[in-house]
C-alpha cells in the first residue's frame, strides 16, 4: 500500500538578482528552474551541504558547488504563505 504524503507546492526563491522556481520532489530533493527552464536537481546531504544530481544516473555528484548550497540554504529558509483569508484584516 502506498503512503500518500502531502506534497509541498512549488515556490520561488531569490538569490541576488536571480529568481529560481523550486519544485519539491520529496525526500529532500528538488527540481530547480532558472529563467523558465529546468536547470538542476538538488538533494540535501547534510545540514549544510546540498548535492547536485546527475541527470543521466540520478545519483548525487559529490562535488561542492556554491550555487547549489546557496539554493539549498534559501530552500531551508523558505516559509510557505498560509492560506488564512479569514484572518486578513486591512
Amino acid at each position: 500500500m502506498q503512503e500518500i504524503l502531502a506534497m509541498q507546492e512549488p515556490f520561488d526563491i531569490e538569490i541576488g538578482p536571480i529568481n529560481y522556481s523550486v519544485f519539491p520532489e520529496g525526500n529532500d530533493s528538488y527540481t530547480i528552474f532558472k529563467d523558465g527552464r529546468e536547470y538542476i536537481q538538488i538533494q540535501k546531504d547534510t545540514s549544510s551541504i546540498w548535492l547536485k544530481m546527475d541527470y543521466k544516473t540520478e545519483l548525487p555528484i559529490f562535488e561542492e558547488d556554491e550555487e547549489v548550497n546557496a539554493i539549498g540554504q534559501a530552500i531551508e529558509k523558505y516559509v510557505p504563505e498560509e492560506d488564512d483569508d479569514e484572518d486578513e484584516e486591512l
